[in-house]
């Protein structure tokens, strides 16, 4: 595999409805920049709103950093959420298609998940939650994993 290297491209607040705007706004230009076509740019801009609004309600609001990835010819982007907020207690729970912890319809991180390339969760009850998402731009979406 090759080395892939990167570039800060932001570190943005999420404290307020007003950030998660701002972040939107940000993905959007980012992903344009690296090449994403519409659609694409779509799919992480809903995995990014759902992300920074899971970090505000949820968290107790955090920040987002956006880093300019390169792998040789493929280009991508990469989007960590991080808050200090209660954490998840039971993470395959959580992204079950269904569950919720607030009156949401169940979608957020399950549904963040199937709309990126690479997803990772690093979670520590009562210290906080980390979510990274990656996506490549012109790589096939991840196929929907089957239910257990």
């Amino acid at each position: 595999m090759t080395e892939t290297s990167g570039r800060v491209a932001a570190c943005l607040p999420i404290r307020s409805d007003t950030d998660l705007a701002w972040v939107r706004q940000h993905v959007r230009q980012a992903a344009a920049e690296v090449g994403f076509g519409l659609v694409d740019q779509t799919k992480l801009i809903t995995a990014a709103s759902e992300l920074a609004r899971n970090t505000l309600v949820h968290g107790g609001g955090g920040q987002v950093e956006s880093v300019f990835l390169d792998r040789g010819r493929a280009r991508g982007l990469r989007l960590t959420f991080t808050d200090e907020g209660p954490g998840i207690p039971d993470v395959e729970r959580a992204l079950t298609d269904g569950y919720t912890s607030g009156g949401g319809l169940g979608l957020g991180l399950g549904g963040a998940r199937r709309l990126v390339h690479e997803f990772s969760i690093d979670t520590i009850p009562g210290r906080g939650t980390s979510v990274t998402v990656v996506c490549w731009v012109g790589v096939p979406p991840r196929p929907r994993e089957e239910a257990r």
